[in-house]
């Protein structure tokens, strides 16, 4: 995992040693909003409108903050709007890569680049920081106009609804605050957790991310044991959130991340619901 510093590439990974052994998400760089009108979104510039055609999404198969873009664009039947690049599997040391030489990976559809890295440089040729998926990229101005996933899945849910996106709405008005509480706690201490956990170069920063991670899994499994979702009876973008996460936790992240205290399969509440989940993912792709 490498990083660009004013537009070069360099081979170096997270520094832990100035944070105490702990792993810190920096913000993500490029938040435009894409709108149904074009007018500035919640931050950055505007002149995104929503258009059939216009944007193109990088993702990897790999990455849970692509994935849960990956699932939004289904629900929401934009396939045929917003086209998709996907990475190779293996993270070199030229960081993401459009190689395709596996099944499932596409290359770079738009011919642009050979390493993800080339995507951000084209935006900036300045940029300096990390080089992440997923991307949404702007072909109408060539240039990024996200690469947070919370915002690119909100995007998603409403901005094409005028121009042929499928019915539904995972982040309904009466639901909001209760939806924005469980992705505060979800993300600091589970989706991002496993990462805080795993990326540890100390024992103390070790445990003070794998102990608040298997509290929320405690939460999640009392919450799930009156309930079919996170907010009750209806799905929402939170269920989603949490879903990329737990499909990978007992495959990766037991193991390669070191949140071994217990397993997904050890939460009988969890584990269906994680099968309720994946039966409607199948039921939608």
């Amino acid at each position: 995992m490498g990083l660009l510093i004013d537009g070069v590439w360099h081979d170096q990974w997270y520094d832990t040693q100035s944070t105490g052994g702990r792993f810190v998400r920096k913000d993500s760089a490029f938040r435009n909003w894409i709108t149904a009108d074009g007018k500035p979104g919640r931050t950055g510039e505007g002149g995104f409108v929503a258009e059939a055609g216009r944007y193109h999404l990088y993702v990897s198969l790999a990455c849970p903050w692509a994935h849960r873009t990956l699932i939004m664009r289904t629900l929401k039947g934009l396939e045929g709007m917003i086209g998709v690049s996907v990475v190779h599997w293996f993270m070199g040391e030229n960081g993401w890569t459009f190689e395709r030489d596996s099944d499932g990976l596409v290359g770079d559809n738009l011919g642009e680049a050979n390493f993800l890295y080339e995507i951000y440089i084209k935006a900036n040729p300045s940029y300096t920081g990390r080089v992440t998926v997923p991307v949404l990229w702007d072909k109408a101005q060539q240039t990024i106009v996200s690469n947070e996933s919370s915002e690119i899945i909100r995007m998603f849910n409403t901005a094409f609804d005028a121009v042929g996106a499928a019915k539904g709405d995972y982040y309904p008005n009466i639901l909001r605050q209760k939806i924005d509480e469980l992705n505060k706690r979800v993300y600091d201490t589970l989706n991002n957790g496993v990462y805080k956990s795993g990326f540890a170069t100390t024992q103390d920063a070790y445990e003070e991310a794998v102990v608040p991670l298997f509290d929320t899994l405690d939460w999640l499994e009392d919450t799930l044991s009156s309930q079919r979702y996170l907010t009750g009876d209806v799905i929402t973008e939170a269920d989603w959130r949490l879903f990329t996460t737990l499909v990978r936790f007992d495959s990766v992240y037991v193991g390669h991340f070191k949140c071994n205290i217990r397993r997904i399969a050890d939460y009988p509440n969890l584990s269906g619901y994680l099968d309720t989940s994946k039966n409607r993912w199948r039921l939608t792709a």
